[in-house]
């Protein structure tokens, strides 16, 4: 029998990544496409520009059609997933009424602000869904709780009008809602004209973005954990019912229907870090890397891997990105003295990312009262040997990655296999498509080291709280 061919899109932040795989998860094609930088026009304010994510959505699909050489009659449907806590105002004919708010605007969290042009307010999987589909569908999953007033126990839009009523968005403004792993619509003739997709191809509902690379990387059990590196960073445990009162996480809907993800807090601007550090060293090491046949993280790593735990002392708060109600917040590197080199400030950042996290994951797990034996890491920085080894030697327990990174997009090909029929449900193609790379497996002499320097460093972010915010002010007023 000939092979079968899933879409998987993972429209993100900062570019949108689309793959085709095959029934089995392998990756048969593959294309990306960098967005445009945000827009501020004044503090708190992050826009998309223009019609950036469908611009780029419909240029990296027609790449990978013009890529792919199997038969367009064996690609069952294409799975979307987008960001999440985005806010989209469309008019009346599901065009645009202003720019899309990122994430990491404030007034994405805040109450709906009525106007005659606004037909519809939905998230960025309600929109792309309409300019591939012509239907106004929105996913249950990526209606965040924060946004709209979706039930988090029904997974359906909420039928307590005190509840629904201080979002202040009126009913006919919502889009219909659909859960994880059911066809939305299908694909329209203009969207076939823009996109290459085949006419009529199923379109299928996923969740949010953190839900859907949880479920491309196989967090379906409550005993493994999941470290999501990204330029947001989080971690997550899977479960099965609401929580809604939890201190040290929060309550997400999974990519499995009625099923749940608690989250810990997160990281902003996590991975985007090392982006960073390679930006400010500048075009000449960047050269020295290039001549040695090495991408500039690989060679960093070669520096960092002859410094000890700790980085002889040196710790990084990696807040690079404040958020907007404690706008005092900031990064910090401390405890440099003269042995401190180029390696000793990029372990130190990957360490701050890393510890950061750890603090607010097991926090989770400890209110949970669960002790996972097993850490599942996706994203780019779980592409760094180095990496991996050092979360496992702070965790004390085995990392694994799996063959393919993309997450995300395989997780939105699980969803189209479910929803297609390919398989009866969601642990079978998790079973058939997600595969496990490789382990690593924990030095316990340097989890004890790092559980000491840990008891010092999870003292700092505190300790620093008076003296930012008293810099703020002063440099603020």
């Amino acid at each position: 029998m000939s092979d079968k061919y899933l879409i998987g899109v993972d429209s993100g932040s900062q570019s949108t990544k689309v793959y085709i795989f095959n029934q089995r998860g392998e990756v048969v094609v593959t294309a990306s496409e960098g967005l445009k930088p945000m827009m501020t026009r004044q503090p708190g304010y992050v826009e998309h520009p223009d019609d950036d994510l469908w611009d780029s959505l419909r240029i990296v699909l027609k790449k990978v059609m013009k890529e792919f050489k199997g038969d367009v009659k064996d690609i069952l449907g294409v799975g979307l997933c987008s960001i999440r806590c985005c806010r989209v105002f469309m008019k009346h004919d599901g065009t645009l009424q202003a720019p899309i708010m990122s994430w990491m605007d404030v007034r994405a969290y805040q109450t709906f602000e009525d106007d005659p042009e606004i037909g519809y307010t939905c998230s960025t999987s309600g929109y792309l869904t309409h300019r591939l589909t012509g239907q106004f569908k929105e996913m249950a999953a990526n209606a965040y709780q924060w946004q709209f007033p979706v039930d988090m126990d029904t997974w359906d839009w909420s039928t307590d009008e005190t509840y629904v009523n201080g979002f202040k968005i009126p009913r006919n403004k919502l889009l219909d809602i659909q859960v994880p792993g059911t066809v939305l619509g299908y694909v329209t003739e203009k969207a076939h004209q823009e996109t290459g997709l085949p006419v009529g191809l199923p379109v299928v509902s996923t969740a949010n973005d953190k839900a859907v690379e949880a479920l491309g990387a196989g967090l379906i059990t409550p005993n493994v954990g999941l470290l999501s590196l990204g330029t947001y960073i989080a971690s997550m445990v899977h479960g099965s019912k609401n929580i809604p009162t939890a201190t040290n996480f929060f309550t997400n809907l999974a990519c499995i229907p009625h099923q749940y993800l608690y989250e810990s807090g997160g990281i902003r601007r996590g991975m985007w870090l090392i982006s960073w550090y390679k930006f400010i060293i500048g075009d000449e090491y960047a050269a020295k890397a290039k001549a040695l046949g090495l991408p500039v993280e690989d060679l960093l790593a070669k520096e960092a891997e002859k410094v000890p735990v700790g980085s002889d002392g040196l710790m990084t708060i990696p807040d690079w990105l404040a958020p907007a109600s404690q706008l005092w917040r900031k990064g910090l590197m401390v405890g440099f003295d003269e042995r401190h080199t180029r390696g000793h400030i990029y372990r130190s950042l990957l360490e701050g990312i890393a510890l950061t996290l750890m603090n607010h994951y097991t926090a989770m797990t400890d209110e949970l009262g669960i002790h996972p034996d097993k850490l599942i890491v996706s994203g780019g920085g779980s592409n760094s040997d180095l990496y991996m080894q050092m979360i496992a030697d702070m965790y004390g327990v085995k990392a694994v990655r799996n063959t393919v990174n993309g997450a995300a997009a395989l997780g939105s090909a699980i969803c189209v296999a479910v929803a297609t029929g390919l398989y009866p449900d969601f642990a079978t193609a998790v079973k058939a498509m997600v595969e496990e790379k490789d382990e690593f497996i924990p030095n316990m002499d340097n989890h004890a080291k790092y559980r000491a320097f840990n008891a010092v460093y999870k003292q700092l972010p505190k300790l620093m709280e008076e003296p930012l915010k008293a810099i703020h002010q002063g440099f603020n007023s």
